[in-house]
């Protein structure tokens, strides 16, 4: 455990710095559209670079690649600091995820090329949580503090500094015995399983981007709502581990559940960390099923990433341009509906594959 608290450190403050935006939404922004496009620039710049990234791992490490990321990030928090509004706050928000794509792809490849894989990568997806948990948290508190919605960026873009000094220690961790990935026989064994990792993964980000307008609340108790999300896929990510779950099953039966609760979430907020324990456990069926696959794991997160920060990118988006134009309820009804067909369309994913 003690070797993986480098990366465990990174994660988290990554992740608390790209969600310390969510509480204080309408400061950044006005309307649910361009607060949705403040909150999925960054997605965006996670999902054109953790494919990239993915594969220039297995190449040359993961280790350059988490500084790389690392120094991205602190920079990016920089610059939003500086230029909180705008274009150029979009820019550097998107700038924020390239740094984050290098980041979590190498992580995510070193973890789930680990000899013990399911237990480590379960570590990195707790830690990631928890950062987007102390993210919201941190942001919210310190902005009735303080006054200032750029308290919460100022403090994660500190902490960036002592992340980056401690993964210096980190050293290359590769189990043998894997095979050369081929990115088109991949994805046309397993594209329905990527489609499901973007859609019920990515719901997660689509309901916390129209959260704040919907509701209206102060950044306070926001932060603490949208914080029982990934409280709850915490939880869902240490214990699914120690369960055998197989991924079509899981997400057949998950996608009819997520579909009910994000229908739920529309009358009342208890049902945010049903939606957050749902993805926890997708994430976890479909990262063990791939380290199972003993194909190069850098291509294979990279692909998963890629996928799910596609799905916060774009559902986000829509959320929020639908709930700007027609309203909330059909905001709702359409996430909603996407969730409950993946359910079918996960019978097309040739996910008994055993590499």
């Amino acid at each position: 455990m003690s070797r993986n608290l480098p990366i465990l450190l990174g994660v988290f403050v990554v992740m608390a710095l790209s969600n310390a935006v969510v509480p204080v939404l309408p400061d950044f922004a006005g309307g649910a559209a361009m607060q949705g496009a403040v909150y999925s620039a960054y997605f965006f710049g996670v999902f054109v670079t953790v494919l990239p990234a993915g594969m220039a791992s297995d190449r040359i490490g993961r280790v350059p690649l988490i500084h790389a990321g690392l120094l991205l990030t602190l920079a990016s928090g920089i610059l939003i600091l500086i230029f909180p509004s705008g274009l150029p706050l979009l820019t550097f928000r998107v700038v924020e995820g390239l740094g984050a794509g290098l980041f979590m792809s190498a992580t995510l490849a070193w973890a789930n090329s680990h000899p013990s894989a399911g237990e480590t990568s379960g570590y990195v997806m707790a830690a990631q949580n928890l950062g987007l948990v102390a993210g919201l948290l941190a942001a919210g508190w310190l902005d009735t503090v303080f006054r200032s919605h750029l308290a919460g960026i100022a403090l994660f873009t500190a902490l960036t500094v002592p992340s980056l000094a401690a993964s210096v220690t980190l050293r290359e961790s590769e189990r043998g015995g894997f095979v050369r990935a081929n990115l088109p026989a991949i994805v046309r064994s397993y594209f329905w399983l990527f489609v499901a990792a973007a859609v019920l993964v990515g719901m997660t980000g689509a309901i916390a981007a129209i959260y704040p307008e919907f509701t209206g609340n102060d950044p306070s108790m926001l932060a603490i709502q949208l914080a029982t999300i990934n409280i709850a896929t915490v939880v869902a990510v240490l214990i699914a581990p120690r369960i055998p779950l197989r991924p079509a099953r899981t997400i057949r039966v998950s996608a009819v559940l997520m579909a009910g609760a994000v229908l739920a979430g529309y009358i009342t907020p208890y049902a945010l960390p049903v939606i957050g324990g749902l993805a926890g456990v997708i994430i976890v069926a479909i990262l063990a099923f791939l380290a199972e696959t003993r194909i190069q794991q850098g291509a294979m997160v990279g692909l998963f990433n890629t996928a799910t920060y596609a799905g916060f990118t774009f559902l986000a988006a829509i959320a929020g341009l639908v709930a700007g134009g027609i309203g909330f309820l059909a905001a709702f009804l359409l996430l909603a509906g996407m969730a409950a067909v993946m359910a079918l369309t996960i019978n097309g994913c040739r996910c008994e594959y055993q590499g």
